[in-house]
């Protein structure tokens, strides 16, 4: 990369800190505890907006898995769910009423909170409906996978988002509030996926998955995005791009071995196929606070189920990390 390109590089990183940073006059604190987190606290950040069915388990899962401190946007909830953060002896809550649309999808909020309290800590950046699985995870928590990416001296781990979703249509079963999602939605496609490669920011673009074959049939080119760098050794110099998809400096989205090796490697297993995504997509599709103005949930909302939703013959069932890696979905690198 020559200089001029990494000046210019440099520049829009500079520019997205300065945007997040004027941004932090949108967001009011409710519960700040941010005294209570530890010089080695590994952290999760997430903007929600009426998602209070999904809290608890989402709570529980990553506590049981090593998140120390979670530091939440509300985007003006109406659900309870900003009261019930509100309790919780390890949130911090913000509130704002502030459009979405004009945070790029909430990234500038997020980014002034991990710029404010995130340097030195590995953070993850999630939405509520995003469980991490990597290699080992029924035995090593988050403690042991950040320790070794340390000692390695790797700053980031990248994951495919997996869509897992019900057999049947997603309107069969209620999803209750705490349960496990993926009891519920425990099937995904173990193919289906293209990838390619972004060569302005170097991180790799991948699609495909039953959003794509079921959602997006006749333009595939347009369906979300899979790929994602969510756990990050987070530096107050960093600023993610789009989402949690691709970040500057650009090295950090080297997340992949060019070199005919692998690098270690998981999957954000996503619940949003559940009956809940109607009632999502309907105030989505009102609110237009989406990316491309809310494409991806008019396909939910305009898609006609059938007698078997998303479930195909081909339809693989999520049984464990193991399952993931025999299929190539992530990979253990050189974390033995």
């Amino acid at each position: 990369m020559g200089i001029t390109t990494a000046l210019k590089f440099r520049i829009e990183r500079r520019k997205r800190q300065f945007r997040a940073i004027r941004k932090r006059r949108e967001l009011t604190p409710v519960a700040d505890r941010t005294g209570q987190i530890g010089p080695k606290a590994i952290l999760a950040f997430l903007t929600i907006r009426n998602e209070k069915p999904r809290l608890p388990y989402f709570l529980d899962y990553y506590r049981a898995l090593g998140v120390d401190h979670f530091l939440f946007v509300d985007n003006g909830s109406s659900d309870g769910g900003a009261e019930y953060l509100a309790d919780q002896p390890d949130v911090s809550l913000w509130h704002t009423d502030a459009w979405y649309r004009e945070s790029r999808f909430g990234t500038d909020w997020l980014n002034w909170l991990k710029f404010r309290y995130g340097h030195g800590h590995w953070t993850l950046t999630l939405d509520p409906d995003e469980f991490l699985v990597y290699p080992y995870c029924d035995t090593r928590p988050l403690p042991a996978l950040c320790g070794w990416l340390d000692q390695s001296d790797i700053r980031t781990f990248g994951t495919l988002l997996l869509d897992l979703y019900p057999r049947g249509p997603l309107s069969a079963e209620t999803y209750r509030e705490g349960d496990d999602p993926f009891a519920q939605a425990p099937w995904f496609d173990a193919a289906n996926y293209m990838i390619s490669k972004n060569h302005k920011y170097g991180n790799l673009w991948i699609q495909g998955g039953p959003r794509a074959r079921a959602y997006f049939e006749n333009a595939p080119h347009q369906a979300p995005s899979l790929n994602k760098i969510p756990l990050v050794k987070w530096n107050r110099k960093f600023a993610y791009v789009s989402s949690t998809h691709m970040l500057l400096p650009r090295g950090l989205n080297r997340v992949y071995d060019e070199a005919g090796g692998e690098k270690a490697t998981g999957c954000l297993l996503h619940a949003k196929f559940l009956d809940t995504l109607a009632d999502k997509a309907a105030e989505e599709v009102e609110r237009r606070q989406h990316f491309a103005r809310g494409r991806e949930y008019d396909a939910y909302y305009l898609k006609d189920e059938g007698t078997e939703g998303l479930w195909t013959p081909w339809s693989k069932r999520f049984e464990g990390w193991q399952s993931l890696e025999t299929l190539g979905l992530m990979s253990k690198g050189n974390w033995a």
